[in-house]
């Protein structure tokens, strides 16, 4: 990007990604950005408000990238197919972009952030797959969690070398996505 050519809270934040996936998301600042985008530090504030604003922008961006991985691997799938999809989308984006993904795990203010696309796709994804498996939504949401905790732990611990082990990790993946899947069936009703 060319100094100040066409600068856009979007182009800062998309940079800001990319930044991150370089040289790691704890490593961000706003005066590493300003560097990369070719503008003085203050400039960057016409775009976000602080680097909190701008760690949560990154985060939503990951976070809408995620979504649509997510989307587009269950569309017309269901039950086990959709589970499958939907974990290998999340794994393969982690591992892809694990310093963006690791946007997605900071605190961010429930208020400033409710009705966040990204984050109400992301429920949406999750409850259409748990559907399949005919989960209330009490049920639903323990089960949603279940996943997510599953999902990430894996996928970090890969992504970060943490499965130093002679077997491979896709066989581990494929039993674990077994597994979730009975689980998801015999599903506890309270």
């Amino acid at each position: 990007m060319s100094p100040r050519a066409g600068l856009t809270r979007e182009r800062v934040v998309a940079a800001a990604a990319e930044l991150a996936d370089e040289i790691g998301f704890d490593k961000l600042t706003l005066s590493a950005l300003a560097r990369r985008v070719g503008v003085k530090d203050p400039s960057l504030y016409v775009h976000v408000r602080n680097l909190h604003d701008l760690r949560v922008r990154v985060a939503l961006l990951a976070s809408a990238e995620l979504n649509d991985r997510i989307g587009a691997a269950v569309a017309g799938r269901s039950g086990k197919d959709a589970l499958v999809a939907f974990a290998n989308a999340y794994r393969g984006y982690v591992l892809e972009y694990p310093e963006r993904y690791a946007a997605t795990q900071i605190r961010m203010d429930p208020a400033e952030i409710a009705g966040e696309p990204a984050l109400v796709r992301s429920i949406e994804l999750t409850t259409a797959v748990l559907r399949g498996y005919g989960l209330g939504e009490s049920e639903g949401l323990d089960a949603g969690r279940l996943l997510r905790s599953t999902f990430h732990g894996f996928a970090t611990l890969e992504a970060g070398g943490g499965f130093a082990h002679s077997r491979g990790t896709d066989e581990s993946w494929t039993r674990i996505l077994d597994a979730l899947h009975t689980a998801l069936s015999e599903w506890p009703a309270y």
